[in-house]
């Protein structure tokens, strides 16, 4: 009990002395005075600026020794100042004037502020001291109280809201059955926005619902009754019914009750985007997408939310399992279609970077993702030639470049920028999308410069531990050839194997697996000296070879194509001492030996040369040539004229007198004019035609036997015609005197 009264009294003196000094006291000492007395428990501060001073002893807890040891020495030097702060600073600035003058003239013109100022104002200051917090006290106090205080509202939201149960949902189905209205489907559209919140955390949109989904059960249950069976209903409740033109597009947005459905339509929508970017599950992101895709027309409506569906399916179309990619690509292949303008190029970009990022890695099991990826990405590509021919001119320029720094720098990084698996994924993308959109005359200049990049690249580091890398180049390269008829030399870079590599040196290891090619872009040292190493490259070559020589196996020059490698691979045969190395190598050479040499026999058969391309190709009898059809309608012409001619010499022998005796001179002078024309005509079409062959001698009628047909003409007929030439001289007389 003494040393309680002890203390009380003591406590008492400090406040009383503390009362004392206020009126004597700075600003800076009346803070440190005040933090002391709150710290030992005064009883005469408000209750507000106790809860203060114990939430920054609490942040100053660590410290509060050194300051407690420093706050007599401040004191003490507070002390040794009776004069107020503002006085004190006016004598400085006084003095400054008289020091530097021309510094104080710099401050009247640049900061006014700091000269011109109110003494009364520093004086009430201190003498009525006003106790304030800092700035970031206040702050970290607001936001802890805030953190407290944040619960509470979103409490009372929660009991207001209905809770869903799978009695309601069943209920509602039964509606739905029987007939959709405008109620109904707002009522479930609030309750699948309320479930799709579930999955993130919370309604982001933040307006204030009408439902809440707690159970897992219900969850599942109105989740699957939104995508079975709301569609069908929502299309006859807005009295959609297909056009004429089923190619078209049908938008919802024709129908009259459009607006009445269109805000619950948006936040469906909404709650599906959603839904799919917080769904894990395959099978549930499956049937979301089907749904999805059913519902593209009334996207096309909204095309805020088509961009984040475009956004999302392109994130599941790179990424996930092998159905959701398929449903993935139909929705972007659909959006595209029907609005190709607005979606397609930003679609493209999209597509190509989510291509180049998942394709960092490649693995047996990744790789035949990677290709779906290229064939679909190559569909998206041929909606539009023009879009394409600008992405892929980008591109593949972007590809050059990397290329050329690398050529030029020949740095370690720069090497790595093309030495890897995005570079080469790349390269056989843009193959593939030539080869499949092929003929296109947009797009034919773009064969030439990827070409070059991919000999380029081949011939970057053309060492044996790039060889993988160099069979993927060669690869892609014969899918270029031969999809778009261009020659492109691949065979140098598969005989340069043959002259590098020394098949007949012993294994420095023996490996337990295969090297698979397929799936490596470089090997090692230890994988150089395996026997694994010869025996894939072997193989390697044997299939690259064939197929490149199939490839060009229909072509006229096959024989001096193949030459060369067939004298490569002899001379390989001879010095190589494995057995089944020389073993396949002399199964590939039989073959491209027999190509050749029926081809030559076809060559020497033919009796035209090699640089007569229409006869080539009349040879080979394309569709497009259609020569004999020509000659055919000439025949038939002829035939037509020899009829006339054998027609009209039959009437004239029997109505020649009858004309000779009614009628004028003049007249049988006319018709025989005419008659001697047509048969000059006549003359003049044998004489024209080409010579044909034997067999279409029976079918025409010869030469002598259309000379003989004149002969038939009667006497009268020829007294007639020896008249008419005497006409001719007339008129030749009378032109002469003219």
């Amino acid at each position: 009990m003494c040393s309680l009264g002890s203390s009380s009294s003591s406590s008492s003196s400090m406040a009383a002395s503390s009362k004392r000094k206020l009126s004597k006291l700075g600003v800076d000492e009346f803070l440190t005075s005040t933090f002391d007395s709150d710290t030992n428990g005064g009883s005469e501060g408000d209750d507000s600026s106790a809860e203060d001073t114990k939430k920054s002893s609490k942040q100053e807890g660590k410290t509060g020794k050194r300051k407690k040891a420093s706050e007599p020495k401040v004191q003490g030097k507070k002390d040794e100042k009776p004069k107020g702060a503002a006085k004190e600073h006016k004598e400085q600035l006084s003095r400054l004037k008289e020091k530097d003058p021309e510094f104080f003239q710099f401050l009247e013109k640049n900061d006014q502020k700091l000269l011109n100022f109110d003494d009364t104002d520093s004086s009430e200051d201190e003498e009525n001291p006003v106790h304030t917090l800092p700035a970031e006290l206040e702050l970290a106090s607001d936001d802890e109280e805030d953190e407290e205080q944040q619960p509470t509202p979103k409490s009372k939201k929660t009991k207001d809201l209905i809770a869903v149960t799978v009695r309601m949902v069943d209920q509602w189905k039964t509606e739905v059955e029987d007939k959709l209205t405008f109620k109904l489907f707002h009522d479930i559209a609030l309750a699948f926005k309320a479930a799709v919140s579930t999955t993130r955390g919370g309604d982001e949109s933040g307006e204030p619902g009408k439902y809440k989904v707690e159970d897992p059960l219900v969850f599942n249950s109105l989740v699957s009754f939104c995508i079975r069976d709301l569609f069908l209903a929502l299309q006859k409740l807005l009295q959609l019914k297909p056009g004429r033109d089923r190619n078209k597009l049908l938008l919802p947005s024709s129908s009259h009750r459009w607006p009445k459905v269109r805000p619950d339509i948006n936040t469906y929508l909404t709650g599906l985007v959603q839904l799919l970017a917080g769904l894990t599950e395959t099978s549930v992101v499956s049937a979301v997408l089907r749904h999805v895709l059913h519902l593209i027309p009334y996207y096309l409506c909204f095309p805020k939310h088509s961009r984040l569906l475009l956004k999302q399916a392109i994130n599941q179309w790179s990424t996930g399992e092998e159905t959701v990619r398929v449903l993935a690509f139909l929705i972007l292949n659909k959006i595209c279609r029907h609005k190709q303008d607005v979606y397609l190029n930003l679609v493209l970009k999209q597509m190509y970077v989510a291509y180049v990022k998942n394709c960092k890695f490649t693995s047996p099991n990744v790789l035949p993702l990677i290709n779906f990826m290229q064939r679909t990405l190559t569909e998206m590509y041929a909606l539009d030639n023009q879009v394409t021919y600008q992405h892929a001119f980008i591109y593949i320029r972007q590809l050059a470049i990397h290329l050329r720094n690398a050529m030029t720098m020949k740095k370690k990084e720069t090497y790595q920028s093309v030495y890897n698996w995005q570079f080469v994924h790349c390269l056989y993308l843009w193959c593939r999308m030539l080869s499949t959109i092929y003929p296109s005359e947009v797009l034919a200049p773009l064969i030439y410069p990827l070409s070059q990049v991919i000999i380029g690249c081949i011939k970057l580091v053309p060492t044996a531990r790039y060889y993988p890398l160099r069979l993927h180049c060669v690869r892609a390269l014969t899918l270029l050839s031969d999809s778009t008829k261009t020659f492109i030399p691949v065979t140098p870079f598969l005989l340069e194997i043959f002259q590098q590599v020394d098949f007949n040196k012993k294994p420095g290891r023996m490996s337990v697996r295969p090297i698979n090619f397929a799936v490596i872009l470089k090997l090692s040292n230890a994988n150089l000296q395996e026997k694994a190493f010869r025996d894939g490259l072997i193989e390697q070559l044997y299939d690259l070879t064939l197929e490149y020589f199939h490839t060009q196996a229909h072509t006229i020059g096959f024989p001096e194509l193949a030459l060369p490698v067939v004298v490569q691979l002899k001379a390989f045969i001879k010095e190589c001492k494995v057995a089944n190395y020389c073993k396949q190598i002399r199964q590939l050479m039989e073959k491209l030996q027999e190509n050749s040499t029926y081809l030559t026999n076809r060559r020497q058969a033919a009796t035209f040369g090699v640089a007569d391309k229409e006869a080539v190709l009349e040879e080979l009898n394309f569709p497009e040539i259609k020569r004999r059809k020509v000659q055919e309608s000439k025949e038939k012409d002829k035939k037509e004229f020899r009829d006339l001619f054998e027609s009209d010499s039959g009437s004239d022998d029997e109505s020649s007198g009858l004309k000779s005796k009614g009628g004028s001179k003049k007249d049988n002078d006319n018709f025989l004019d005419d008659l001697s024309d047509m048969s000059g005509a006549d003359e003049e079409e044998d004489d024209m035609l080409p010579c044909e062959d034997e067999s279409d001698d029976e079918d025409r009628v010869s030469p002598k036997a259309s000379r003989a047909a004149p002969k038939k003409m009667s006497q009268a007929d020829l007294k007639v015609l020896t008249e008419g030439d005497e006409d001719v001289v007339e008129d030749l007389e009378f032109s002469d005197e003219d």
